[in-house]
């Protein structure tokens, strides 16, 4: 595996905002903050180790889908999995009124496999100064990439903070 400070290098790999279906190895090359950004200093913690946990779960009451949603819902995730169930956002959340939840994703819920991964020096570095930097990461038991920030799948190591917060 190799860095770039590239987003246009060609042999980034592409997240697309969903786990692989299947097994595949870590990408060739990662993206990584360049030395001078990452010598301003870090907004969070340097951390280089991070536990694959499982999604959180919903945090508001769920409720089954009207027929209305089913209908305007369909195709569920686009991946063949119809949305089940509704986690409706309390008021003060407004605009947003809640988000619709698979039956896949509700049984994941906390079943990440454990497994802790480490990351490199500048991997870590660049999490530590900006934190949103990544959309995912890639656990190296799962052989797969998820996502990270509060809806992601990883803690940090010896802590209950999701990573990409």
């Amino acid at each position: 595996m190799s860095l770039t400070t590239d987003p246009k290098d060609p042999r980034l790999g592409k997240w697309g905002g969903k786990p692989e279906d299947k097994p595949t190895p870590q990408d060739d090359v990662y993206l990584v903050l360049s030395d001078e950004e990452r010598a301003k200093g870090f907004v969070r913690p340097y951390r280089d180790a991070y536990r694959h946990v499982g999604l959180p779960g919903p945090k508001y009451p769920l409720r089954d889908l009207t027929d209305q949603e089913r209908e305007r819902f369909k195709t569920g995730d686009g991946r063949g999995n119809p949305y089940v169930k509704f986690e409706v956002y309390p008021k003060e959340l407004e605009p947003l009124t809640g988000k619709c939840w698979t039956q896949k994703q509700l049984d994941s819920v906390g079943q990440g496999c454990g497994t802790v991964t480490t990351m490199g020096r500048a991997l870590s570095e660049t999490y530590a100064r900006d934190p949103h930097f990544y959309g995912a990461t890639y656990c190296y038991n799962c052989m797969r990439h998820f996502a990270v920030g509060k809806d992601g799948e990883f803690v940090w190591e010896g802590t209950d903070e999701r990573v990409g917060t």
